[in-house]
């Protein structure tokens, strides 16, 4: 029985009680966030295991905690270890999961020209910078700018019939950009663009990994279809512009995504504004507020504003992803892979057939 100055499990975990996830809206009890729980002499350590290692209240959570375990009496030290187990992602019947991935997510757009290659490439070197395990495949087969914008040169390898992916910025990535020469056009029709999904999908070796993003290519064609009836999808994300005409088209996305029943976790806005490196004065070159509106009008997140930046685009032409650099900006995309990764786990935890891999 504890007393006055030696508190107990019980009281340890009712004061945790008190502190809840801001996103999954229930206290870390609750939802087994606390792991390895030990007191001794007035000294309490545990874990506190979130659901993604990109959460972007981390120090938070640790200081709410920690402040919530010193107002126990008797409590003299608190020891907290910040760890991560990336929640799961649940397969669809006659949907045949991907071997060690857990999330499967698209990016896609309604049109071409939005950058949406761009915003990809840089969420998934942001999660991997966070220290989750992230894969990117590049779906565009007809134009593959996936190598290009990550700075990967050479030929995937097989190993006992298994494609290894390149690699760099902590990201595991297959393109058909890697198999065929910078100028060579693709002219296939349907059933070869789903085989060689399916063999970038099956066939690749990508080993565990937390969040696997797939590049779509724009519109809503042969490969969107493919994806979306072969393999579990946990949730796509839609890029556009600030003007109406991109807007238009990206709605035409986010309603193909919802017809195959596969979640929209938010639409994010790129080339939102231009901002003077002089005088800080933001220019709406394309408009602005269409991805708020738009994200409003469908009930789904607007995950970020990215700003029309030569840095940007400079990045991605040397094969140096912006979110791979100390640059001021990087921080939209940070602050977007902060907000899809809490998406995940949101929707990870509504689903029925939720489950946190231990």
């Amino acid at each position: 029985m504890a007393s006055k100055n030696h508190p107990s499990e019980k009281n340890i975990l009712d004061a945790l009680r008190t502190v809840q996830d801001p996103d999954l809206h229930k206290d870390i009890v609750t939802l087994n966030f606390i792991k390895n729980l030990k007191i001794e002499d007035g000294k309490v350590s545990f874990a506190l295991e979130l659901t993604t290692p990109a959460c972007p209240v981390k120090d938070k959570m640790e200081q709410w905690a920690r402040e919530a375990v010193l107002r126990v009496s008797g409590v003299r030290e608190v020891n907290i270890q910040m760890t991560s187990a990336v929640s799961h992602g649940s397969a669809a019947e006659g949907k045949q999961a991907i071997e060690g991935v857990k999330n499967i997510i698209a990016v896609g757009s309604g049109k071409g020209g939005v950058g949406k290659t761009t915003v990809t490439v840089n969420l998934a070197v942001a999660l991997a910078r966070a220290g989750a395990s992230v894969g990117l495949m590049d779906a565009d087969i007809y134009g593959p700018n996936v190598p290009l914008m990550m700075g990967i040169t050479g030929r995937p390898y097989a190993v006992d019939n298994r494609i290894q992916p390149l690699s760099n910025y902590g990201v595991r990535v297959m393109s058909m950009g890697f198999l065929t020469s910078d100028d060579t056009p693709l002219i296939w029709r349907g059933p070869m663009l789903h085989n060689v999904i399916q063999q970038f999908l099956h066939q690749v070796d990508w080993g565990q990994l937390d969040y696997l993003l797939i590049d779509l290519p724009p519109g809503t064609g042969d490969v969107q279809l493919s994806l979306t009836q072969t393999v579990p999808l946990m949730g796509a994300i839609v890029v556009s512009t600030p003007q109406d005409v991109a807007l238009q088209d990206a709605r035409k996305a986010i309603l193909m995504f919802r017809q195959v029943r596969v979640e929209v976790l938010g639409i994010v806005e790129n080339m939102s504004y231009f901002q003077c490196p002089k005088c800080n004065e933001r220019t709406h070159i394309f408009s602005h507020g269409g991805g708020a509106t738009t994200a409003a009008n469908f009930g789904v997140p607007l995950l970020g504003e990215v700003p029309l930046n030569i840095a940007v685009r400079e990045g991605g032409d040397a094969g140096k992803p912006i979110v791979a650099t100390d640059s001021p900006s990087a921080a939209a995309f940070l602050e977007i892979a902060e907000k899809v990764a809490a998406q995940v786990s949101i929707a990870n935890l509504s689903s029925s057939n939720t489950m946190i891999i231990e």
